[in-house]
């Protein structure tokens, strides 16, 4: 633990530290800066999907954001944005909108799942993403994105999950090797433990996606070296 006080859908010295699962952070006398050095790009991903109480099945994604993040610098690239027409329950539920933000007429007429990992391939291509000498890797604020809705969407639909949504760092994990405590709330914890303001709206994918980068960038700039979190697939 360490301590311290910071559109169109393309649109120093350190002391290695062992912290909790063998995971290992760094110390940083400040000011400095601790590499990124184990990936090139972060991609900051945070899902919305169709929900109501009690929980409507199958759940559909209606929100998919995406941001590049610069493992060197750790600004923000790039960004891919589009949402989703579910097909299941196309219509939205009054909880669902007022969890999200996300209204009938967002979803309407969009394209469906498939149509939009078609279109992400082509942006992580574009980006130059999908070359093995790039080292990139998906972030997420918990393992339900990529290891429940995303996997469990797809094999509901028929469809292949790509091999670069199967590994991913959870932040909640992350921010817990750095801080020593668990963020029960999410990103209203982290950003209230690194004396951040919340970006926008909880539950707006893209939002949200903006404090995940912003709470990495703080995270970096104190030291901590991101590694995967997730168990292989």
């Amino acid at each position: 633990m360490f301590n311290g006080s910071t559109p169109p859908y393309w649109s120093s010295q350190v002391s290695p530290k062992l912290t909790s699962e063998g995971e290992t952070s760094c110390v940083l006398p400040p000011p400095g800066w601790c590499s990124q050095r184990r990936y090139h790009y972060f991609l900051v991903l945070d899902f919305e999907a169709t929900c109501d109480k009690p929980q409507i099945h199958p759940q559909e994604i209606i929100e998919f954001p995406i941001l590049k993040l610069n493992g060197r610098t750790m600004e923000i690239e790039s960004t891919f944005h589009m949402y989703v027409q579910p097909v299941v329950h196309p219509q939205l539920t009054p909880f669902c909108t007022e969890l999200t933000g996300i209204i009938q007429g967002m979803v309407d007429g969009q394209p469906s799942l498939q149509q939009v990992l078609e279109r992400v391939d082509e942006w992580m291509a574009k980006e130059g993403l999908l070359d093995p000498s790039v080292k990139s890797i998906f972030v997420t604020c918990g393992d339900w994105d990529l290891k429940v809705m995303l996997p469990g969407q797809c094999q509901y639909l028929g469809l292949p999950v790509a091999d670069y949504f199967k590994q991913w760092i959870n932040l909640k994990k992350a921010y817990s090797f750095a801080m020593g405590s668990w963020p029960k709330n999410g990103l209203l914890d982290m950003n209230k433990g690194l004396n951040l303001q919340h970006i926008g709206r909880p539950h707006s994918g893209i939002d949200d996606c903006k404090n995940i980068a912003n709470i990495m960038k703080t995270l970096a700039h104190r030291g901590f070296i991101f590694k995967q979190t997730s168990k292989p697939f």
